[in-house]
């Protein structure tokens, strides 16, 4: 849980007393009797939970180190001092909460022996300024932490919220955004940081993502409130003992993640969530989620919805909040929700209009059949990877085709069109071997050449050695099938009679006709230029039968009445298909 609220309304004192932990870690912050950066503590609640804090500094100047407290943290305690009432950091810290969209957390009233008078006044002033968050129908505590007032009931409105609250999960991805890292003697590398989500165990693999880092690092130890772990689930405060890096490329802001499970993205389409509309968002902002602070260009469609394109990639799914500001203003400028992680490109004039029109049709957090239905094909880990659950049983509208999911319209759109292009090919061109995959994937511009071959089954065609044809269609072979009826004629009568080459030519066949004729199974080419009926062989084989065995390549070529240019072609083809075989160099047997 992290802390909010104005400079000196008693944030630090109020975490003090619940944990008996001093979260001011700087000795500058106890000269000055002020948070400068993030402080942590934790307590356990009379269920035996255990509540971490994240406390966090309340003054303007150190706004960027509240929301890096405020930003992970799944639930907040909102601070409003009884003596002083809201104040303008009361308002900041407010906008934050909005733009993060934290709906879980409680209001403490504190100071409240410097003003009990005051007290229910200050609250009710303090619900009117978070009406419009999540934090609208928060419980409510009030409290001194001085005398020690309210603090049971504190303590039990703190167990109430937790058991109420999600439940995350440790099956989910690890997205641990770091807030801290330093080194220790002996143990090397620590960082640290809220583990909303996931599982932690000793010798996991993890990727480190940064500004100017990028690596696969090793968990080596794991602590959580000061004791050694081998396993952390969600949700709480870890630190991470990590092997294969150095401080020094570390630091907050950076994001431990489970290795290929996120979309790192550098643009990201979005949608107006609270504070400022996008009419008044400047070109160049500030984004932050997590701990993160990201330098942005904040391309506006309308005043609900832009386009954010970050200086450096970061693991984002739809749904998340992201919190815009002005890098001239110290003030949240806007809250905003991420619509799409991987947007199209706007190159063409009027794409932004389109674009806009098309986010002003989205479900807020992501909808499973409008995704698919909008992408028309996605994969099933880009679609994980997103955030989106994939379900068992897959909604009516939408096919598997592979690792794909398809739009069963695009399916279908993409089935008619390739049956379409493959007889148009083969309509056009008697002679061809059929479409190349190449050229169907072209066509139909696919995102994946994965595809092909499942939407050829569905098309109810045929693929062999990159081409695509009809099934079970007499083609004929256009300007070439007389002469091939002609050729078969002929064979027919003297099966092993293969033409001589001044034949084919006289017939006006070459390669590319008989090559058209052999794929519509009417001939049989054999090495050297040998022409014949596919029945020949079976001919042959009763020829040969007749013979003693085993025979010479001259008895085979006698018995067939042929000449050695077809009987040594022919008798390779009666081995190559195992119905006869060599026993020495010049006999064969037929194969019982």
């Amino acid at each position: 849980m992290a802390t909010a609220g104005h400079v000196d309304h008693g944030k630090s004192t109020l975490v003090r007393a619940l944990t008996g932990t001093e979260p001011d870690r700087w000795d500058e912050e106890h000269r000055r009797g002020l948070t400068i950066d993030l402080g942590f503590a934790a307590t356990t609640l009379p269920s035996g939970r255990v509540l971490s804090f994240v406390d966090v500094p309340g003054h303007e100047r150190f706004l960027g180190n509240m929301l890096s407290g405020l930003g992970p943290a799944p639930m907040v305690c909102f601070v409003v001092a009884a003596d002083q009432g809201w104040q303008a950091q009361s308002s900041d810290h407010r906008d934050a909460i909005a733009a993060l969209g934290i709906s879980t957390g409680l209001i403490v009233i504190t100071r409240a022996d410097l003003a009990p008078e005051r007290a229910p006044e200050v609250l009710a002033q303090t619900r009117r300024e978070l009406a419009a968050t999540g934090l609208q129908n928060a419980p409510a505590v009030t409290i001194s932490a001085t005398t020690g007032q309210g603090l049971d009931q504190l303590r039990t409105t703190l167990d109430d919220v937790l058991a109420a609250g999600n439940t995350p999960s440790e099956d989910e991805p690890v997205r641990m955004w770091v807030d801290r890292a330093f080194s220790l003697r002996g143990a090397g590398t620590v960082v640290t940081g809220t583990l909303a989500a996931g599982r932690l165990q000793r010798e996991q693999h993890l990727h480190i993502l940064g500004e100017e880092t990028d690596d696969t690092v090793v968990v080596r130890g794991l602590q959580a409130h000061g004791a050694d772990v081998d396993t952390l689930t969600p949700a709480n405060r870890a630190a991470v003992n990590l092997r294969g890096i150095t401080t020094e490329q570390l630091g907050r802001g950076h994001v431990l993640l489970t290795p290929g499970a996120w979309h790192l993205t550098d643009t990201v389409d979005i949608r107006y969530a609270s504070g400022e509309d996008f009419s008044q968002t400047p070109r160049h902002v500030t984004v932050h989620i997590g701990t993160a602070a990201v330098a942005a260009r904040c391309r506006p469609f309308d005043a609900q919805h832009g386009r954010i394109t970050l200086s450096r990639r970061l693991p984002l799914v739809i749904g998340d909040r992201l919190l815009l500001r002005s890098s001239a203003h110290r003030t949240v400028l806007t809250g905003a929700e991420v619509l799409d992680v991987a947007p199209p490109a706007l190159a063409r004039r009027g794409d932004g209009n389109r674009r806009s029109a098309t986010l002003a049709g989205m479900s807020s957090g992501g909808d499973f059949d409008e995704e698919i239905s909008r992408r028309k094909a996605i994969t099933a880990d880009m679609l994980q990877r997103i955030g989106y659950q994939i379900p068992e049983q897959l909604p009516a509208g939408i096919r598997r085709l592979g690792d794909w999911l398809v739009d069963s319209e695009q399916v279908n759109q993409w089935v008619g069109q390739l049956r379409s292009i493959t007889e148009t090919r083969l309509q056009q061109d008697a002679l061809s071997a059929g479409l190349s995959d190449g050229a169907a994937i072209d066509s139909l511009q696919l995102p994946d050449e994965a595809l092909l071959t499942p939407l050829v089954q569905e098309a109810g065609l045929q693929q062999s050695a990159g081409r695509i044809t009809t099934v079970g269609q007499q083609r004929g072979l256009g300007k070439a099938e007389e002469s091939v009826v002609v050729l078969e004629q002929e064979l027919g009568e003297q099966p092993f009679n293969a033409p001589e080459a001044y034949r084919l030519q006289e017939l006006g066949l070459g390669e590319r006709e008989l090559a058209a004729a052999e794929r519509q199974g009417r001939l049989l080419r054999l090495s050297g230029g040998v022409i014949l009926l596919p029945s020949t062989p079976a001919l042959a084989m009763r020829e040969l039968s007749s013979l003693d065995q085993p025979f010479t390549t001259s008895a085979a070529r006698q018995v067939l009445g042929t000449t050695r240019r077809v009987a040594i072609p022919l008798l390779e083809h009666l081995d190559s298909r195992g119905w006869t075989r060599r026993v020495e160099a010049s006999l064969r047997e037929v194969v019982r």
